[in-house]
């Protein structure tokens, strides 16, 4: 049975898609990619012969129609998107229509932008006693957010929050973050994570949207805010010496 495949290429560097998803790619006989966001050389080691198509160019039926053809005829169909299919992937809608045309199909996980900025920046999210929750949220644009997602909402919680498809508006986003979190609250913006020309910058609420204004940053930039960016840390229990579990006995002082 030939299943359709839908894969996490990653959030740009070719090397950062998964062994399974790259041989997924290899073994399809049509790869319809996100050509808006995922680099041609993700794509490149496709077998000869592959038919390859561009989704940004594409609407949901024309997707559709592409592996329905594809599933009749036999072949082995990748539908690779940007990062994990999971995260702002629009993946579900197609599932949907799969489902009703009885197609089958699996997913293949990918590396999130928000784990690339985070590997970019050498942070971790949950620092002990500073943070424990990740939130990832976006502002809404011509795509709604619902009422009890209102970023001011999350933002009371202040928790390490990644933002994404914001960055266009960060004068409204810096409005509504400090409703709840301290002017003083470390900021950093990743453009283009993992791609060669990555851009990094950091501040704090109170100057990160002049910073992003004059670096020129309006898209394909992950929002990272919380006190994880900062120098305040703890070490966890886990590698402490006196802390005990079923690998390792307390050190006797």
């Amino acid at each position: 049975m030939n299943l359709i495949a839908f894969i996490g290429a990653g959030p740009g560097d070719p090397e950062l898609i998964t062994v399974k998803g790259q041989k997924a790619v290899s073994n399809a006989d049509i790869i319809i990619y996100a050509g808006s966001l995922v680099p041609k050389a993700v794509i490149e080691d496709h077998k000869e012969g592959a038919e390859v198509y561009n989704s940004a160019k594409m609407d949901l039926q024309e997707i559709i129609e592409v592996i329905k053809n594809g599933y009749e005829a036999g072949k082995l169909v990748a539908r690779v998107h940007t990062g994990d299919p999971s995260i702002y992937g629009s993946h579900r809608e197609q599932i949907e229509e799969l489902k009703k045309l009885n197609i089958p199909y699996y997913v293949i996980p990918g590396v999130s932008s928000f784990l690339a900025s985070a590997a970019a920046l050498n942070v971790e999210f949950t620092v002990p006693g500073i943070s424990q929750t990740v939130i990832c949220t976006r502002l809404e644009g011509r795509t709604p957010v619902p009422e009890l997602e209102q970023i001011e909402r999350l933002a009371a919680h202040q928790t390490s929050m990644c933002i994404f498809l914001s960055v266009g508006m960060m004068d409204k986003l810096v409005g509504r973050l400090t409703q709840h979190y301290p002017m003083d609250t470390p900021v950093a913006i990743v453009q283009r994570a993992s791609w060669p020309d990555q851009k990094i910058v950091r501040g704090t609420l109170d100057n990160i949207a002049s910073i992003v204004k004059d670096e020129e940053i309006t898209k394909t930039a992950m929002i990272m805010v919380g006190k994880f960016l900062g120098d305040d840390f703890n070490n966890s229990l886990l590698y402490a010496s006196h802390f005990t579990h079923e690998y390792r006995d307390a050190k006797k002082k």
